[in-house]
């Protein structure tokens, strides 16, 4: 399967919801033809680099497929286009195209099945609802209620302030209790951080 790339300095997931600004002639060609072919493009998190200009030399080769939901041209002219988070993906290779647009071969990950939500998740579920109450989050709008445990691990690992390189981790984990794991893991040590 051949994907083209938006390297960000963000890490999306599955069922997640990001807006983005387009300005470069490269990444509104890519929308207008995954717009017309009905497809997505893959999100990945840039190692080494920026977003801007060249394509970065270093990100994580698990990425996650963005599809557009809504556009609109924004008041600074720009356009700006809302995705959610859909399959995660692995890099096989990469071609750099003469206008920068990285396209990649991938292979999809497998998705397990959803698992319900367990009454040791309870507290993860409640600091879901807190962080649905920002303004921040409240302004995605994206309807922040856990369907069960892959959903609620995907949304805390995209709302937590967790450094990327732990995020790209949690990505890579396909079973959803082992990444409710991990997030607990990841917020023992800033809780132990925040007390040193």
């Amino acid at each position: 399967m051949i994907l083209p790339l938006f390297p960000l300095n963000a890490v999306l997931f599955p069922g997640c919801v990001l807006d983005l600004q387009l300005f470069e002639a490269r990444y509104l060609d890519m929308i207008g033809r995954c717009m017309k072919q009905g497809e997505g493009f893959g999100v990945v998190c840039i190692l080494d680099g920026e977003e801007v200009g060249q394509a970065p030399d270093g990100y994580a080769l698990v990425g996650c497929e963005a599809v557009v939901r809504d556009f609109q041209q924004q008041a600074n002219g720009l356009l700006g286009i809302r995705v959610e988070g859909g399959r995660r993906f692995r890099v096989v290779s990469t071609e750099v195209q003469k206008d920068q647009l990285i396209v990649a071969h991938i292979e999809w990950l497998d998705e397990l099945q959803e698992r319900p939500l367990q009454e040791e998740d309870d507290d993860l579920v409640a600091l879901l609802a807190a962080l649905a109450e920002h303004p921040m989050v409240a302004a995605l709008n994206m309807g922040m209620t856990a369907s069960g445990q892959q959903s609620l691990a995907n949304q805390l690992a995209y709302l937590l302030p967790f450094a990327e390189e732990d995020k790209i981790e949690l990505l890579e984990l396909s079973d959803a209790q082992e990444r409710l794991d991990a997030i607990q893991d990841l917020l023992d040590e800033m809780q132990g951080d925040l007390h040193a």
